[in-house]
Parts: C-alpha cells; structure tokens; sequence
C-alpha cells in the first residue's frame, strides 16, 4: 500500500529493529509509497526496558548526545531514551526536508501504555516536541510485556489469573484505559494480545466477556473518530489475518469506524512486505475506503485532533488504492 501510519528503524529503536531511517525512507521513496509515517517509541521508565535495551546499538554513537560515553557503553538509560527523542525528532526533521519532493513524511510516535503514569510521560513528549500524530499502542498487560517472547507472556498471563481468556479481558480493560486517557488519532495493532497465546487464530466470539470488552473498546474508537491500523505486521509473524482479525474490523465497520494502513515496519526488508496480502484481506473483511494522514500548509480551525493542528485525514477507495504506482514497482 502506498501509506503507513506505523515504522521504525534501528537507528532509534535499537535492538528491536535495523536499519538507519534515511535508508528506511529511501526503501519507501523506492516503492512510491505517498504517505510514510515516523513512530519510534516513545521514552520509558527504565524498569520498563526490554532486555535487548541494556545492549549498546552501533547507532548510539551516531546521535547527538550529553551522555558520557561511559553510558553509552553501558547500555539504555532514562536519560539516554529522552536525548534519543530529541536526536530522532532533529533526524526526522531533516530527512523530510530532505525527501519533501519524493514523499509526504509525517512525524509522530508510537506509546507504550504500561500503568497509569505512563500517561506523564506521553504528555512530556508531546510537550517536548511538536509531533503531528502518535499511534495508541498496549504492549503490555499487567505492567509485563505480552509479545516480546513467548516466557514473559505466560508470566503475564500468569499474573491474570492462568488463563488466555482472563489475560485477554484484562488486556482489552487497560486497552480500554488507554483509550479513554489519550484518544489516540491511531490504534496500534488492536488485538495484539492474540500474538503469543496459545491460538492466535481463535475467534474472540468464542470467549463472551473477552468478546463484550472488544465491542465496548470498539464503541469508544468509533465515538471518539479515532482510526483503526490494518497492521501487516501480524502475516510476517506467521498468523492469517492482520491485525485486527477480520471479526473485529466488520464490527468496526458496522460503527461507521475508519481504518488507515501500517506495515510496522522495523527495516528495510518490512517496508510495504505483505501489502499485497492486505489487499486481498481489505476485500474479505468488507473494507471499501481506507484513509490516510496528510498535513496542512497551516494550523486548521477544524484538525480533527486539537492536539495536532495541521493533521488532517483524508479517505480514498480500495478500487483507487488499487490504480496506485506502488502496485507497479512494489515487491511484495
């Protein structure tokens, strides 16, 4: 597809991704993609660190950073997650202007909604910066992540109570927390809890209090405009359908919801990989009009967030989305 509302690159989200966001976004201008978004994670506290974070990434050293080379070299600090903000927003800037003829590069970030001080720490960054969007995500369920490996998901689940079915409730209950604090303009991979459990091709119908919470969570993205990702990211890692499966998006569409797209990425080889399989799941799940992020010359009386003043949302039809160049150059 020719948009993604979702990305990151290894220059600053080392450890978890690869790749410098200049070559990311040269990939992209390579695909005649139109519309990239930029979304590295947001700062965390450092009990909150994932274990490849305390490793030294062979970008650090390339940022503009206060931090004693010491640090560094001692892996991720709190302080170190804040100057990698600041040198992420700086790069991002400069490689929009650099590419502003070949592709609309829009600037946001991806939270991480772990407990309710989180929400502090998403408030610092958009004070910090003026970012023009972020992506709501939940990566983490009882403050432990559920789709780093397969060991810290059965501690969460665990701590939920022993079963898929309980850890899934109280995934979509902070979700549904999440959501209700920030109204992001983008909901990251929404049912991303099915990752690691036991079957991820399961239907949540099966499960009715699991199935009542997506509704409820799917009643309030509707209500407050918010748009759902179609995030290919879920066929790379094996599964059948994006996220969200294509039970929850018919019920989306049944609320008037909007969709937008995301690949995900974490580097050059996931850039636009599985769109064509996104295509094709657009059509079975009752997709007709995907929409997009575009920004306005000027702050708009009528941004359909307050928060972010030039973004605007644009609509196009799956049968215009499949007239696209992309199409053409793209492999897939």
């Amino acid at each position: 597809m020719p948009f993604t509302h979702h990305s990151h690159s290894g220059q600053f989200c080392p450890g978890h991704a690869k790749d410098s966001m200049d070559e990311v976004i040269q990939t992209a201008i390579s695909k005649k993609m139109e519309v990239f978004c930029l979304t590295e994670h947001m700062p965390r506290h450092k009990e909150d660190f994932y274990p490849e974070e305390v490793i030294p990434s062979p970008y650090i050293n390339h940022q503009k950073t206060n931090l004693k080379k010491v640090q560094i070299e001692a892996g991720q600090t709190e302080e170190w997650h804040s100057s990698n903000e600041e040198s992420y927003w700086l790069e991002a800037n400069r490689l929009r202007n650099k590419y502003a003829t070949q592709i609309q590069i829009i600037i946001g970030f991806e939270s991480d909604w772990i407990r309710p001080a989180s929400r502090t720490l998403i408030e610092a960054s958009l004070s910090r910066f003026p970012f023009e969007f972020f992506v709501g995500s939940v990566h983490h369920t009882l403050t432990i992540p559920i789709d780093y490996d397969r060991a810290m998901y059965e501690q969460a689940r665990d701590a939920a109570g022993g079963t898929d079915e309980l850890l899934f409730e109280v995934y979509f209950d902070e979700q549904l927390d999440m959501l209700r604090q920030l109204r992001p303009l983008v909901v990251g991979h929404f049912d991303l809890i099915r990752l690691k459990s036991d079957d991820p091709e399961r239907s949540f119908k099966s499960w009715p209090g699991v199935w009542s919470r997506v509704l409820r969570n799917l009643d309030f993205v509707a209500e407050y405009g918010g748009l759902l990702e179609i995030n290919g990211a879920a066929l790379r890692k094996g599964m059948s359908e994006p996220y969200p499966k294509a039970e929850i998006c018919q019920e989306f569409i049944a609320r008037g919801g909007r969709f937008c797209l995301s690949d995900d990425s974490h580097g050059v080889d996931q850039v636009s990989l599985n769109f064509h399989r996104v295509l094709e799941f657009l059509g079975r799940a009752g997709i007709s009009t995907v929409h997009y992020l575009q920004l306005a010359e000027e702050e708009l009386a009528s941004a359909p967030d307050s928060r972010f003043p030039r973004t605007q949302i644009a609509a196009v039809s799956v049968e215009e989305v499949k007239k696209m160049e992309f199409w053409k150059v793209a492999s897939n």
